[in-house]
């Protein structure tokens, strides 16, 4: 195989058009064009970029002999499953439907009290003869309602696991050229994912503006449990934001990682998850037992603030504690 035929069949196996490989190279379609169709040669510097982004040696660019990118390496004896380009977009594709689903249900847990602050407040204002008894009674009917909705979209996430068993669950390598190609995704999506990060994080801090400076001004209990829904309502928002832009920066990251499944941050995320998975539910359960138990709905929505910054807190006490395991 010469070298024209070589790097056609790479650039194809990775997926690029011929304008893509040389925007990567700083040379014309043209160019590119002529050395597939043999009409020219590109220099040695150029052969040297063009192993770098195939990831292949020079010797198999330049040597007629070899015909296949394996039979200049070396067989690794590390027995990893090797992902492809196509395995590694279908993973990174079902990461982001998972996340769908998940950011569905998380929005639908957060907001599950919207309908009861909402009828507390109606109640404040005596209109439609509503009382504190009715519309906690409806409110916590609403809640359980979302939140059954809630977990059916968490339960639905296990679809995708035989999509992305390969490269959460086993350690693997890289096929030829992918590496490259989600290094470059990964610095392309990177403004992006810090642009919605800084905008979800600015939503999570003021989203309890409104109600303090409402409690300042207004001695009403209703104006308070409005204030409550719009808090809740930019801290959902800021939900539907980070967690798919995560989901995404965190799929790109652990593909290029290869044979991560050990990493330290693998295993740093898998604690941080398994915490998340009993902590959330104890934290609702611990909101909703002490709201009804006083009805004081004014006061316990600090159980939210206070649980975030007590997660961060344990997180971070997990990591003090498997410090020497990481290591």
């Amino acid at each position: 195989m010469i070298l024209a035929e070589k790097i056609t069949k790479l650039r194809k196996q990775i997926g690029w058009s011929q304008e893509e490989l040389a925007e990567k190279m700083d040379v014309s379609r043209r160019s590119v064009s002529k050395w597939e169709s043999a009409n020219s040669i590109p220099d040695l510097n150029k052969i040297i970029r063009l192993a770098d982004i195939f990831e292949v040696s020079t010797d198999f660019l330049l040597k007629d002999e070899y015909e296949n990118v394996s039979e200049h390496d070396e067989v690794k004896p590390s027995g990893l499953t090797q992902v492809s380009l196509e395995q590694a977009s279908q993973y990174v594709d079902s990461k982001m439907q998972a996340a769908a689903l998940t950011t569905k249900g998380v929005i639908l847990c957060v907001c599950s009290a919207i309908p009861l602050f909402f009828l507390l407040a109606l109640a404040e204002t005596q209109r439609l003869n509503m009382t504190d008894d009715i519309a906690t009674a409806i409110g916590i009917i609403c809640i359980l309602v979302l939140v059954t909705i809630a977990v059916s979209f968490f339960i639905k996430t296990n679809q995708y696991e035989a999509d992305t068993d390969i490269i959460d669950n086993q350690k693997f390598e890289l096929a030829y050229g992918v590496h490259s190609v989600f290094s470059e995704r990964l610095q392309t999506f990177r403004p992006s994912y810090n642009t919605r990060l800084s905008v979800a994080v600015g939503l999570f801090i003021f989203s309890f503006v409104p109600l303090v400076v409402v409690s300042m001004l207004f001695d009403y209990a209703g104006s308070a449990l409005m204030m409550l829904i719009v808090l809740l309502f930019m801290i959902a928002i800021g939900l539907a934001i980070i967690i798919p832009a995560s989901t995404r920066f965190d799929a790109y990251t652990h593909i290029l990682e290869e044979s991560g499944l050990g990493s330290v941050k693998s295993k740093r995320t898998k604690r941080a998850e398994k915490l998340a998975a009993f902590y959330w539910p104890l934290v609702t359960a611990i909101f909703l037992g002490w709201s009804l138990w006083t009805m004081d709905w004014g006061v316990t929505w600090i159980v939210w603030p206070v649980g975030a910054v007590l997660f961060g807190a344990l997180v971070g006490l997990m990591e003090l504690f498997s410090k020497d395991d990481d290591e």
